[in-house]
């Protein structure tokens, strides 16, 4: 079970109107569960969840053959035609998902994904899951 405390649609909101050009944030667990999201539609903001929790599993794998790496996944940017996609660890299970256009400054992305990791750890955490059941 995700527990949330208060409510964070108002520090995703505030993450979109500092940075131009975003389309939509996530907020997902581990095991790709929305918990949050602004902006888009709620059926992309679930498909993109899903899809998270496979590409921070493989960027872990990644992680985990360089050299002195403790294996974790801090941070995925991917760039496609039309826009980037983020996805940065948010603390203990849970992650932050942004897509953004193609006109978006992208250190300016990555630099408030970070404070917003800071706010996000203070009204969240995801416990693991064991046998389908939280805890």
């Amino acid at each position: 079970m995700i527990q949330q405390r208060g409510n964070m649609d108002w520090m995703l909101k505030e993450l979109a109107d500092d940075v131009p050009d975003i389309h939509q944030i996530v907020v997902l667990s581990a095991d790709g569960l929305r918990i949050a999201r602004h902006g888009g539609d709620p059926d992309v903001a679930d498909r993109l969840a899903a899809a998270c929790a496979g590409l921070q599993s493989l960027a872990a794998a990644v992680a985990s053959e360089i050299p002195y790496s403790d294996g974790r996944m801090r941070l995925v940017v991917i760039e496609v035609t039309g826009g980037f996609f983020y996805l940065m660890a948010a603390g203990a299970g849970a992650y932050l998902a942004v897509l953004a256009g193609e006109t978006v400054d992208a250190g300016h992305v990555g630099s408030r994904m970070r404070d917003m990791v800071v706010r996000i750890g203070a009204h969240l955490t995801s416990p693991p899951r064991h046998d389908g059941q939280a805890g």
